[in-house]
């Protein structure tokens, strides 16, 4: 399977509380649901048809318990993203995780970069990540990445999480699509390229 990361930042990378406020998961964090106002309905189908194509979910976990909570619980129909999620295999990278209350769920835990290896090396199409920021990052540390969508929003949020730290290993990317949605979001999809070159004088 191809596993490919999916994920909106801010301009200034920020991937922190982009759906809302949430006192519980993002304490002292007022600036949450930067993204949502910004999704028009071009995006939006964007973000749904990307669901549906999933073979399957790969999730930290706490964006596991977080989708979980919110779109596990949804009645068949009630969004394309809902059922998606809950009609495909979901895996969940974690060596803390016991008992995941999320039907067709898999935890993989101890080596789980040779877990990611078979998976991938398994009939099928995609394995999508969403949110995960410290999965991805881990996930591109180990050369695991296939391809990475950022759905970048038009806005610097100042504060947050960021997708990728001040300091870490460079990567080298190849851009394979960019586009525009109507309200300024702007689709970026790269492929893993390597180290960067650098110039020398």
């Amino acid at each position: 399977m191809k596993l490919t990361t999916n994920t909106q930042v801010s301009v200034d990378g920020v991937m922190q509380g982009n759906g809302g406020r949430d006192p519980h998961l993002d304490p002292g964090f007022e600036r949450g649901g930067w993204a949502r106002p910004l999704f028009d309905s071009e995006a939006m189908t964007f973000v749904n048809e990307f669901y549906q194509r999933a073979d399957a979910f790969l999730f930290g976990r706490r964006t596991y318990e977080l989708f979980a909570g919110y779109w596990g619980v949804m009645d068949p129909g009630s969004s394309p993203i809902a059922d998606a999620l809950n009609t495909r295999p979901k895996y969940v990278a974690s060596n803390t995780l016991t008992e995941p209350g999320w039907s067709d769920t898999a935890i993989l835990s101890g080596d789980v970069a040779a877990g990611l290896r078979e998976l991938k090396a398994a009939p099928g199409g995609e394995l999508q990540v969403h949110g995960s920021g410290h999965l991805i990052r881990w996930l591109l540390a180990n050369e695991l990445v296939d391809e990475i969508i950022l759905l970048v929003c038009p806005v610097i949020v100042g504060e947050g999480t960021r997708l990728f730290p001040e300091s870490g290993p460079d990567l080298a990317l190849d851009l394979v699509e960019s586009r525009a949605f109507p309200q300024g979001i702007t689709l970026q999809a790269y492929r893993p390229a390597g180290r960067p070159q650098y110039a020398t004088d």
